[in-house]
C-alpha cells in the first residue's frame, strides 16, 4: 500500500504537535489515540498478517517523506494494543543505508573500548538567553556511567572540543543535553555542549559530517534529535550525520522529551542491553517498562533506533 502524503501527513502533524507540547508527565493518559490509530489503519493493517508472530523478531521500517516522523512503536490496533507490544522495531533511511550500517558494524575495531557519557553540560547562550540546565540529564548520565563503569563528562568538563576528541575513540557515545533540529537545511541541527573561549558550544550536524567515527552505538538523549529536513531519502539532520561519519546504530528522539522519564527509559535500555538483549530488543523492553510507569505515549514512544540491532 502506498497512501498519498496528503492522507497520512495530517495525523502525523497533529500527533507531533501534541507530543511536542506534552512536557508535563501524565501517567493517566494514553493520549493521541485517534491520530495514532488512523496511522495504524493506513500503514499496518494491510500488512499485519505478514508481520512475524515472534515479538523478538525484528521489523525494520524504511519510511518515506513525513513517515519518518511516525512513532511506529506507538501505533495501536483496534484493541488498543501497541505495535511495540507485538514486535521489535527498527528504522532505516533506505536499503542502501541499512547495508552501510551493517558494513560499519562489521568493521568496528575490536580495540575500540572507550565509552563517552555526557550529561547536562554548562549550557551555552542561544541569542541573549542561556539554555536551561537539565538536572535530569545529569542524573541520567551519572546512573548510566555507573552502569557502564566509566566517568561521565558533566558541566564545564563537557566542552565541544573534548567531546569531539573522545567521540573519535569511543565504542558507545551517550549525549544527554539540549538538542534542536533545522527543518530548512537539516545540517544546522545541533547539540548543546559547554562553550569555551574558542567556540560557542553548539555541535552541528554539518560538523559531525566531517568526523571519522566508528562507534557501535550513539544515543542522543535530547529533544528532536531524530528530526531535520525531510526529503524523499530520509531526514537530513543529526542522525544522518552520525551514520555518515561511521556510526552503525543511533538512538534518537522524534519530539521534545521529559528528562525524568528519559532518564528512566535509558536506564532500562542499558540494563537490558548489558543483560544480553540486542539493541532493538533492549529498547522494546525499556519502552514496555516505561509504559507501565508513565503510560502516556508522549513519555515512552519518542525514541527510535536507526541502523543495526546487534
Amino acid at each position: 500500500m502506498s497512501p498519498s502524503q496528503e492522507v497520512y501527513s495530517q495525523p502525523i502533524s497533529e500527533f507531533n504537535q501534541q507530543a511536542a507540547r506534552g512536557q508535563t508527565v501524565n501517567p493517566s493518559q494514553r493520549g493521541n489515540e485517534q491520530e495514532l490509530h488512523q496511522l495504524y489503519q493506513l500503514l499496518i493493517e494491510p500488512i499485519a498478517d505478514l508481520l512475524p508472530s515472534d515479538p523478538n523478531e525484528r521489523v525494520i521500517f524504511i519510511p518515506q517523506d513525513s513517515l519518518f516522523l511516525v512513532p511506529f512503536p506507538a501505533l495501536p490496533d483496534a484493541n488498543g494494543k501497541y505495535l511495540i507490544e507485538k514486535h521489535t522495531i527498527l528504522t532505516a533511511a533506505s536499503i542502501q543505508v541499512l547495508d552501510l550500517t551493517r558494513r560499519q558494524r562489521q568493521r568496528l575495531p575490536q580495540t575500540q573500548t572507550d565509552i563517552l557519557i555526557v550529561g547536562n553540560p554548562t549550557m551555552p547562550m542561544r541569542g541573549e538567553q542561556r539554555l536551561s540546565p537539565l538536572v535530569g540529564a545529569e542524573t541520567e548520565a551519572q546512573a548510566i556511567a555507573q552502569l557502564l563503569n566509566t566517568t561521565p563528562l558533566i558541566g564545564s568538563e563537557a566542552t565541544k572540543a573534548r567531546v569531539i576528541e573522545k567521540m573519535a575513540t569511543s565504542r558507545i557515545i551517550h549525549l544527554a543535553t539540549h538538542g534542536s533540529f533545522d527543518p530548512e537545511r537539516g545540517i544546522g541541527s545541533w547539540l548543546a555542549l559547554a562553550p569555551t573561549g574558542s567556540d560557542d558550544g553548539f555541535l552541528t550536524a554539518e560538523e559531525i559530517l566531517d568526523l571519522q567515527l566508528s562507534a557501535e552505538l550513539v544515543v542522543l538523549s535530547a529533544c528532536d534529535t531524530g528530526r531535520g529536513k525531510i526529503t524523499g531519502d530520509g531526514v537530513i539532520g543529526l542522525s544522518r550525520s552520525f551514520i555518515s561519519a561511521g556510526v552503525s546504530s543511533i538512538l534518537v528522539s522524534l519530539w521534545k522529551v521529559d528528562d525524568r522519564v528519559t532518564a528512566y527509559l535509558m536506564g532500562e535500555f542499558y540494563q537490558n542491553w548489558q543483560q544480553g538483549s540486542n539493541k532493538a530488543q533492549a529498547l522494546r523492553e525499556a519502552m514496555l517498562r516505561t509504559m507501565q510507569q508513565y503510560p502516556g505515549v508522549e513519555n515512552w514512544a519518542a525514541f527510535t533506533l536507526i541502523g543495526e540491532a546487534e
